[in-house]
């Protein structure tokens, strides 16, 4: 992935969210189906590029324990992006532009790891118990909204 779509050469935000102000605490709401997770913002590249194209409308696909939507957002992959992930970590797989939530093991996870397909940049910890997501079905719409909206 170039680098520059991390330092932000070629990103033209959306301009309909304020930028980052001083210690502001930033929330999202992610409806997926009937559930509902509330999460806060990280401060990450990753997280402004989300916040910038919210609200994010999708549909939900799954991999095992994990919930996994397709984005407009682009960005490269973060110095602190990991393969193993803790429930609640809400990760953005940049391969392919996808926000992606495991909360239990994926198709490739050994036993008590939830593996992620490659490397995944965190941009938010959930505020609610990921494992709701159990019951989001394929096909189900998926909404990332500021908690604010």
């Amino acid at each position: 992935m170039p680098t520059n779509i991390l330092r932000g050469d070629n990103v033209k935000p959306k301009g309909r969210r304020p930028l980052r102000v001083a210690g502001e605490v930033r929330q999202v709401v992610i409806r997926a189906g009937k559930v509902v997770i509330r999460a806060r913002l990280l401060e990450t590249v990753t997280a402004e590029r989300i916040w910038q194209q919210l609200p994010i409308y999708s549909t939900a696909e799954t991999w095992g324990q994990a919930v996994h939507f397709e984005t407009p957002v682009e960005t490269g992959r973060e110095r602190t992006a990991k393969h193993n992930i803790k429930a609640g970590e809400i990760g953005y797989w940049t391969e392919d532009d996808r926000v992606i939530v495991g909360f239990g093991m994926t198709p490739i996870s050994k036993a008590g790891e939830i593996r992620m397909p490659s490397p995944v940049n965190i941009w938010a910890m959930a505020m609610d118990d990921v494992t709701a997501l159990a019951s989001v079905r394929p096909g189900e719409r998926v909404s990332v909204l500021a908690a604010d909206s």
